[in-house]
């Protein structure tokens, strides 16, 4: 077991931490976020570090222990950093234009593709062959650029498709004559 748990959590300056009934609520400059972490961990404010311990002795409460530390962590890190995923389109003709609150995406398929961008999410197109996500909810910009990636996975040949900027393709080698 790793017990990532038990690192405490320091708490950046203008951001509030308040725990009721086991619901943290984490506000900062950048939005309000809270998350339930029900009786699976005991956490506590002290001097501007959240301390998160386990409840109990049981299999699950021991497993949840870093699992609800590193929510915390995430939660606390989101209102006041905040997190951003970048795609790049790989292929001739694959571009993304972003109007208004929809992201249209040219793939090579036969229609465009429209994407609707949840409010609380920024997407931002600096140039017609990336995609920058940004957000306070690290689960949600994930989850979204995974959906983005969905539409076309990078191809194992030549490379194209949507893909993660840091991302590293296995290529493979092609028909020999």
């Amino acid at each position: 077991m790793s017990r990532s748990g038990r690192i405490p959590i320091s708490i950046p300056e203008n951001t509030e931490i308040k725990i009721e009934n086991n619901v943290i609520f984490a506000k900062g400059k950048l939005g309000e976020l809270s998350y339930n972490f029900k009786s699976n961990a005991k956490v506590e404010v002290k001097d501007k570090t959240i301390h998160v311990h386990k409840s109990g002795d049981s299999i699950t409460q021991q497993k949840m222990w870093g699992t609800v530390r590193s929510r915390i962590r995430n939660i606390v890190e989101g209102v006041s950093i905040g997190f951003a995923k970048e795609l790049e389109l790989n292929g001739v003709g694959y571009k993304a234009t972003q109007k208004g609150k929809i992201l249209e995406l040219l793939l090579g398929y036969s229609h465009p593709i429209n994407f609707d961008v949840p409010d609380d999410l920024k997407i931002e197109v600096p140039k017609p062959t990336q995609i920058k996500i940004s957000g306070i909810d690290k689960q949600k910009v994930g989850q979204i650029a995974a959906n983005i990636r969905s539409f076309r996975k990078p191809e194992p040949y030549k490379g194209k498709g949507v893909k993660y900027k840091d991302e590293i393709i296995k290529r493979k080698e092609g028909k020999k004559k």
